[in-house]
């Protein structure tokens, strides 16, 4: 009885933790990305609705909202870091993209300003 108990208390704990996404794609090489306009632009668009998606930008797109929502819960630590280096470039660097895209994914503005508040100061 006592296995039975042990076991069922194992698999609810396994089920409340959060699911991470698919770290297929955490080797993307950020730096090369953020340094060209060639590259990055395509991957704004793709999230943006107004351009075609790579298999990546398809799954970074998939998961950009609860991601947002969630500060990142579901991120391995390479995504949770390449989110933050990312919103901070486009914060700095592309502020009208960083502005299309809170508008889309957060239009109320609910976690944008807390992301732009932290980053800011990177």
């Amino acid at each position: 009885m006592k296995a039975i108990f042990l076991l069922c208390l194992v698999v609810a704990a396994v089920s409340a933790r959060p699911q991470q996404y698919t770290n297929k794609y955490d080797n993307v090489n950020l730096s090369e990305i953020l340094s060209n306009k060639r590259l990055l632009i395509p991957y704004v668009k793709c999230t943006l609705d107004q351009g075609k998606c790579s298999p990546d930008g398809k799954e970074l797109k998939s998961h950009i909202k609860e991601a947002l929502e969630n500060y990142c819960a579901k991120c391995t630590n390479s995504q949770r870091d390449g989110t933050r280096r990312v919103i901070s470039y486009l914060i700095h660097n592309e502020p009208d993209y960083w502005k299309q895209l809170s508008k889309k994914y957060d239009p109320q503005g609910k976690y944008a300003s807390k992301y732009e508040r932290e980053l800011r100061s990177l």
